[in-house]
């Protein structure tokens, strides 16, 4: 995996150069993805699975039943039908023509109503109809997005006044490290300058497979954003928590702990977080 920092790209094309790496990838997910486990309907993502207690706590009756839940760059739906069998009206959100595809064919095989869009999630509200209880995203999502301020308007006008924005994603401070080093290590930026990373690599994250289109553009987000962009859209901060778990495997040194998820040695758990996750709501 080559990258080269500080690369000035203009958005449109940036965002399309991603797009056409991850319509690549929807094969390779399609096969890597546990989407088979979905025939059984008390089968919920791992993803799913482990944000709904997070969740929870904020909605008017503890579950999703009976509300409207966009979610935002859905990839292939299987957090998206997860979320569906929660009881919920779900609206998936994705730039991906093949991916969006493929989650239309998991819902109708798996018999659910699942609404979905094909936009650029920084023109979410324009595309979207209606607004919605919760406006949900998650994991490895921010990252691919230049400009946190105009994602945050997304979500604020997504919100139906009184709704609930939610998101955990991978934690900038995890995002900064080598991968690769035999030791915590920082290699890449934490902080953003306005210039992308600009990564070459015809793998991805999980599964068997390589990529023909291999560079992909990314932004470093420092938490410090996340949170003011969110503020600066009218939102109010209910809670903010880091992580020692992630669903996919960032380093080589991480290890499985048994419930789908990957942690690092355990001398290291402590000391690096893996993720952060924010609730929000529209007053």
């Amino acid at each position: 995996m080559d990258s080269t920092d500080h690369v000035t790209v203009d958005w449109d094309a940036a965002r399309d150069t991603n797009r056409a790496n991850w319509d690549d990838r929807v094969p390779i997910h399609e096969g890597a993805y546990d989407v088979a486990a979905l025939d059984d309907p008390e089968h919920r993502s791992d993803v799913v699975r482990d944000d709904l207690p997070a969740l929870g706590p904020w909605l008017p009756s503890g579950t999703l039943e009976g509300l409207d839940v966009c979610h935002l760059q859905c990839h292939i739906g299987t957090d998206t039908v997860s979320l569906a069998r929660e009881g919920a009206r779900l609206t998936g959100v994705d730039f991906s023509a093949p991916a969006l595809a493929s989650a239309a064919a998991l819902a109708e095989r798996l018999g659910l109503d699942v609404t979905w869009v094909e936009t650029d999630v920084l023109d979410a509200r324009a595309a979207v109809t209606g607004d919605f209880d919760v406006v949900y995203t998650s994991i490895g999502t921010i990252c691919w997005l230049d400009d946190l301020d105009r994602w945050a308007a997304q979500v604020a006008g997504l919100l139906r006044p009184g709704g609930v924005f939610f998101i955990r994603d991978g934690h900038p401070a995890l995002y900064a490290l080598d991968e690769d080093a035999p030791e915590l290590v920082t290699r890449h930026r934490y902080f953003p300058d306005g210039t992308a990373q600009q990564w070459e690599d015809a793998g991805t994250y999980v599964g068997e497979g390589t990529v023909a289109n291999t560079r992909t553009y990314e932004w470093p987000h420092p938490l410090s954003e996340v949170v003011n962009a969110l503020l600066g859209a009218g939102l109010r901060l209910r809670r903010l928590d880091e992580g020692r778990t992630l669903p996919w495997r960032f380093s080589p040194r991480m290890e499985e702990d048994g419930h789908g998820s990957w942690v690092w040695p355990a001398a290291d758990r402590d000391r690096m977080p893996t993720t952060f996750t924010i609730v929000a709501t529209r007053d």
